[in-house]
């Protein structure tokens, strides 16, 4: 019996194009609560944005971490000192989230407040992910520990 040979990396990097209808259905209920914020918050929506696109996040963390997608991104990830200052950002943004969503669930006796809080934590379980995948992208581009082919020797 012959197995079939699968290459992993890419098959979690066709699931991770899960991430665009979740950012397409997240930006669906951001139009509606812009279109309806007139009318007043709606805390409902706002939570239906912050679960999707927290699903979002999740989603593109199944990516190739060996590769960027833009310049910019590079150019962080190459320097020691951006790299580190932008990951030391998007942790503190995470305990923000998790200490907000938390404190909200937790302490909250209004059902709606619970409700935001669940997406705020979705969020941030979302962006931890995130984070997770920033370091290794950090780790594989940084140029103090992996330099350029060639530059390498000199």
């Amino acid at each position: 019996m012959k197995l079939i040979s699968i290459d992993s990396i890419k098959i979690f990097h066709y699931i991770s194009y899960l991430q665009y209808p979740m950012m397409v259905a997240s930006m669906y209920y951001y139009y509606i609560f812009i279109k309806d914020i007139k009318n007043g918050i709606n805390i409902d929506v706002i939570n239906q944005i912050l679960t999707l696109f927290g699903i979002a996040l999740s989603f593109s963390t199944l990516q190739d971490t060996s590769k960027t997608q833009n310049k910019l991104s590079l150019r962080i990830w190459q320097n020691p000192r951006l790299g580190s200052k932008f990951l030391l950002t998007m942790v503190v943004f995470a305990f923000i989230l998790f200490g907000v969503g938390l404190a909200g669930m937790l302490k909250s006796t209004n059902d709606t407040h619970k409700q935001l809080s669940i997406g705020l934590i979705v969020f941030g379980i979302g962006w931890m992910g995130l984070i997770k995948s920033a370091k290794e992208m950090f780790e594989n581009h940084r140029l103090d520990k992996n330099p350029l082919p060639e530059t390498a020797g000199e």
